[in-house]
């Protein structure tokens, strides 16, 4: 059983920044990646960027690509989600995810990942 546990959210003016962390309880062998998502009122939960650990490969949303970076620190089972020139459509809750039943899956899929944070709200204001 994993858990994660996120941080670093908060109130920040239209094109500030805010890092996000998520640490988590042990990394296994088999949790081959991590990612972030994020949930806006009355809308789905929807991907931001995903890392996959051993290789450090990264994917982004195109809505946050170039303003957003994703990173890992295994050492500390910790990965971190460093966000820039923050919008107001960028409020939303953040989720922390982890895969761990098979190396191979979508990255963007929220079915595809077996543990969640219970999230971090991140407030943009205009």
């Amino acid at each position: 059983q994993v858990q994660l546990v996120e941080s670093g959210g908060g109130l920040v003016q239209a094109g500030g920044s805010l890092r996000l962390s998520c640490a988590a309880s042990e990394r296994t062998r088999r949790t081959y990646g991590m990612a972030w998502f994020r949930q806006a009122p009355g809308k789905e939960r929807e991907f931001v960027a995903a890392i996959t650990l051993n290789a450090g490969s990264t994917y982004y949303a195109d809505s946050v690509k170039g303003r957003f970076t994703i990173s890992s620190d295994n050492d500390k089972n910790t990965i971190y989600l460093q966000t820039s020139s923050l919008k107001p459509e960028d409020t939303a809750v953040y989720y922390c995810a982890a895969r761990t039943r098979s190396p191979w899956w979508s990255r963007t899929r929220v079915p595809d990942y077996d543990y969640w944070g219970q999230g971090t709200q991140v407030t943009v204001s205009s």
